[in-house]
């Protein structure tokens, strides 16, 4: 089998380009791999299409991305939270699309765009 480890998130997506399509996983702030969103802002890719169960929170991981002007497009079934400050208005002005998902259809959704494309997995930490 071949290793396909690698030895930091900015190795992991070097490969990123413009436009690219990342599916970032976590549930608001838990189990959010802030280490991929800063490799994204320091990789300077731009017009990205995100994948994720919200638009944001706060000013850390996914937020830190939409604040860096990175994000074309976000696909979520959970737009606005009450600290979701960035994505509102980056709306509000007309800069990002949303793509709402159903929670329901979200498990299908999420296979379709992994079969379409290379993935990147992280591990989770044993608890």
């Amino acid at each position: 089998m071949i290793d396909k480890r690698v030895a930091s998130a900015e190795a992991a997506l070097a490969d990123v380009r413009d436009g690219a399509t990342v599916v970032i996983g976590g549930f608001g702030t838990a189990g959010l791999p802030n280490e991929l969103t800063e490799a994204l802002i320091d990789g300077g890719a731009r017009e990205l299409v995100i994948v994720n169960n919200n638009a944001g929170n706060g000013d850390t991981g996914l937020a830190a991305l939409l604040a860096a002007g990175r994000v074309r497009k976000i696909i979520c079934s959970f737009p606005r939270q009450a600290d979701s400050h960035h994505f509102d208005a980056l709306y509000r002005a007309g800069r990002i699309e949303l793509e709402l998902v159903r929670k329901a259809t979200w498990p299908n959704e999420s296979a379709l765009i992994k079969a379409h494309g290379p993935a990147i997995a992280r591990r989770r930490p044993s608890s």
